[in-house]
């Protein structure tokens, strides 16, 4: 005599476990994402960080390259915004800050110009819980003068 198994009796034999499986897709799908959001934040902040450094850097090379410090601080503007806009960084705001205080030090002597570059970057539309809309982003730049051209 063959016992008779109900359909409960081999699902059970066959391995299956009911809605388990859907419960686990509920509970970790939703962690998965949150992870590759995260990344995707981290992704996003460094290469804006990156392009803010990179801007500070060209906008200081060219104010250097100017004759006055009326000009260096124009160029650096004009070179940060440009350098910017090339690297597809969309700023809510910028702001271009020039120290041409090197051009009053006597030629032959040592100088140097700074810019300074800040962007808010907008974040809003990751999906990560406790990021704020936006980032400020601050980069920093040193370039020398040279020493034995007329400074005006």
């Amino acid at each position: 005599m063959t016992p008779t198994m109900t359909p409960r009796s081999r699902a059970a034999r066959r391995g299956e476990r009911g809605g388990a499986n859907a419960i686990e897709a509920v509970l970790i799908v939703p962690l998965i994402m949150m992870f590759a959001s995260l990344i995707w934040a981290g992704y996003r902040i460094t290469v804006a960080e990156d392009a803010v450094s990179q801007a500070a850097g060209a906008a200081a090379r060219a104010a250097t390259m100017s004759r006055t410090a009326g000009e260096a601080r124009g160029d650096a503007r004009d070179v940060a915004a440009s350098s910017l806009s090339t690297s597809g960084l969309e700023c809510t705001s910028t702001s271009v800050d020039v120290d041409t205080s090197g051009f009053s030090v006597a030629v032959g002597a040592p100088a140097s110009v700074r810019v300074t570059v800040s962007c808010r970057a907008p974040l809003a539309d990751l999906v990560v819980p406790g990021l704020s809309e936006s980032r400020l982003l601050q980069a920093s730049a040193t370039s020398p003068l040279d020493r034995f051209r007329t400074r005006r």
